[in-house]
């Protein structure tokens, strides 16, 4: 799917961002700094990773700046509140920048971290693609502490199989 102007791909993105918040409300404020093993992210980087990355890495790749990813610690936000509060402040700021891309902007070029250089489209697509990935990773988390979730587009699977035909 090549993104040709900004302000369809903004609605789509907006949509991903709200089926990601979903989840994130779900997560129980005492279970913020749960993971299943030492080292891998925690709920709350997960989620405050999410923010500095479409903020600090992707926005700032799409402007030609360099990556200001430094960390997705406690420091930035601690305490459920004040990391989706933080979500939601450096989406906003993201968006603005976004929102600013002609069309003309999304046929050219930026550098990634690695310095690959890559249609600044496909870069917003992969944007997508990585909270994709990260909200799965909070769902299976949250399955895992026994926390009900709600179904990403109104039906589980259950339910789907319930409502089919056995033919």
């Amino acid at each position: 799917m090549e993104i040709r102007t900004i302000q369809p791909f903004l609605q789509y993105f907006g949509n991903v961002r709200e089926r990601t918040m979903r989840v994130a409300r779900c997560i129980p404020a005492d279970t913020l700094d749960w993971t299943y093993a030492p080292g891998k992210f925690t709920l709350g980087d997960l989620l405050r990773h999410l923010a500095v990355a479409e903020r600090f890495m992707w926005a700032e790749n799409l402007q030609g700046h360099t990556s200001r990813y430094t960390t997705h610690g406690k420091e930035l936000a601690d305490g459920l509140e004040n990391v989706i509060a933080f979500m939601e402040r450096l989406h906003a700021e993201s968006l603005e920048i976004f929102a600013k891309l002609s069309d003309e902007d999304l046929q050219r070029k930026c550098k990634t971290p690695d310095g690959a250089d890559i249609t600044k489209w496909k870069w917003l697509r992969l944007m997508v693609e990585h909270e994709i990935h990260h909200r799965g990773q909070i769902y299976l988390y949250l399955s895992m502490l026994g926390v009900p979730t709600p179904p990403l587009y109104g039906l589980t699977s259950e339910q789907v199989r319930a409502r089919s035909s056995a033919e």
